[in-house]
């Protein structure tokens, strides 16, 4: 049996090298399309045998310098749920990325399964045919993903586990991703190496959360409530037909805790953050094309608003009435004058209004508009109306409540004797959230971070704040008796003078009347 096959082998290795120099020299001299009709042919031979079918999910799709976002989310998802059953991983630290993520290796396989059907993932890549450098990194080694599943479960491949897979890898690259805080940059300034966004970021990295925010419980479990109504509400907004979005607007006076609140809200949502300032857009062009570039799962914020940009056109308007005024009566020849650079270089009421709740808002989704401004009542009622601003968040002053908080915080202390006398103190006096907790704080190292000794400073800063207080208080009703004494003064002699000209008026015309008289007889004489 063993000669027979030391025999045989010889010839089946000339047999098979004869065949493949024969088929070469065939493949020569058979014509280009006869061959592709034949190559057709058998893969639709091989196809009406096989029962299987396959999907291939490239790296790079219509885009070259973009990869597909269909191939990210199945990369995402099989790390996630099926990459424990590989044999051959990779780890590596991705792009945006706050944790490792290990995947499934080139040229390894894992299994999956969905609604009773099994499927086959491969991970591999195709190298390029030739030693040429690209400029298109899509063409130097083409990734991709290839599934195999049974026809019978063709439909539900394609319409439910292809999307499932999609969603899911989704949430994933969200949850690894490190969120980041982003600011536009100014009008006309250009990129680094040619990039074209709008919007420039840095890690996001705040430590600020719902725990550590000194509010009233109250206040901040109604907050907290309506965050999270709102994340899960995609389909309710659809149903009533209104763009994933909701305003806040947080107002009150400074040190009130209005950016932290911020912070918190992006921490609890975890979503980026994408700090707007006005005063940087030349127009409301500018202002949808940032829009436009923010993504899902955002807060848009917009500090200090009433400060931000003149959002009346209050100014404009009265520019023009006075230059109207000036122009009326006058007809000497005027020299011409530059136009208004305002009209169309600014930041308008009705574009920030369209940016907010018009056609542009409904672009994308799962997004959070707020609002901050110290002073309420500047404000256009139109900006931070309900459907706007949909929830008005006040920041006010540090009570009891928000005390505790802090103190837990910066001291981990709960009870104290003092925080009697300090509640006290708290609801006679207004003191800022911010002022509070750096009474809290030790000046320095050196300092040790004694609760008596807090406190105890806690308290002077307090009665030194209400003693203030009322010297500011007591100089306000001063001053306000000093215009009111002045107002009433300037009246006095008003009607005075107005008196004295009566009376003057009554003479001159009594003289007037003599005259006349005077004058009537000499006429007769």
């Amino acid at each position: 049996m063993e000669g027979a096959m030391v025999e045989w082998w010889p010839w089946f290795g000339s047999a098979v090298a004869s065949t493949i120099f024969l088929w070469s020299m065939v493949q020569n001299h058979i014509p280009d399309t006869l061959r592709l009709n034949l190559a057709a042919l058998a893969a639709k031979l091989t196809a009406y045998f096989n029962p299987y079918l396959q999907i291939t999910i490239s790296e790079n799709g219509a885009q070259r310098w973009k990869r597909s976002e269909l191939f990210l989310a199945v990369e995402a998802y099989l790390s996630d749920a099926c990459a424990r059953r590989a044999r051959r991983l990779k780890a590596e630290l991705g792009k945006d990325s706050k944790n490792i993520q290990v995947s499934i290796d080139d040229h390894e396989g894992v299994t999956d399964d969905f609604s009773g059907a099994t499927l086959w993932w491969h991970a591999s890549k195709q190298r390029p045919k030739s030693n040429v450098i690209s400029l298109y990194p899509g063409e130097d080694e083409k990734r991709f993903y290839r599934v195999t599943f049974h026809k019978q479960h063709h439909d539900l491949v394609l319409d439910s586990y292809l999307p499932f897979i999609l969603g899911e890898g989704r949430t994933v690259i969200i949850k690894n991703r490190q969120r980041r805080l982003f600011t536009n940059k100014a009008s006309g300034s250009s990129s680094p190496y040619g990039a074209k966004s709008a919007w420039s970021h840095v890690p996001f990295e705040h430590p600020a959360t719902f725990d550590t925010l000194a509010m009233d419980p109250k206040q901040k479990e109604d907050v907290i409530d309506d965050l999270m109504a709102f994340q899960e509400s995609k389909e309710y907004y659809a149903k009533v037909g209104k763009a994933w979005k909701r305003g806040y607007l947080l107002y009150g006076p400074p040190g009130t805790g209005k950016s932290t609140m911020i912070a918190a809200m992006a921490n609890f949502l975890d979503y980026d953050v994408y700090d707007l300032e006005l005063t940087a857009i030349n127009n409301n062009t500018e202002l949808r094309k940032l829009f436009i570039e923010t993504t899902g799962k955002s807060i848009i914020v917009i500090e200090d608003i009433d400060c931000s940009a003149d959002l009346t056109g209050k100014r404009r308007k009265d520019k023009k009435a006075s230059r109207d005024k000036d122009s009326d009566g006058n007809d000497k020849p005027k020299l011409p004058i530059e136009p208004e650079k305002d009209d169309a270089a600014n930041v308008t009421l009705s574009g920030l209004l369209n940016f907010i709740d018009g056609l542009w808002s409904a672009c994308g989704g799962e997004r959070i508009i707020i609002f901050t401004t110290n002073y309420k009542e500047k404000l256009d009622p139109a900006l931070i109306r309900r459907g706007r601003m949909d929830k008005h968040i006040e920041m006010s002053y540090c009570r009891f409540e928000s005390f505790k908080v802090l103190a837990k915080n910066y001291l981990d202390v709960v009870e104290h004797e003092l925080f009697g006398e300090i509640q006290q103190l708290l609801e006679e006096t207004d003191m800022s959230p911010a002022d509070v907790a750096e009474n809290l704080m030790p000046m320095s190292k050196k300092k040790t971070r004694d609760p008596d000794v807090c406190l105890a400073g806690l308290i002077e800063a307090l009665k030194q704040a209400k003693e203030d207080a009322a010297v500011a208080k007591a100089k306000e009703e001063e001053v306000a008796k000093e215009a009111e004494a002045k107002k009433a003064k300037e009246k006095e002699e008003a009607e005075m003078k107005k008196a004295k000209e009566k009376d003057q008026g009554k003479d001159k015309t009594s003289e007037e009347a003599i005259g006349d008289n005077m004058q009537a007889d000499k006429i007769q004489e």
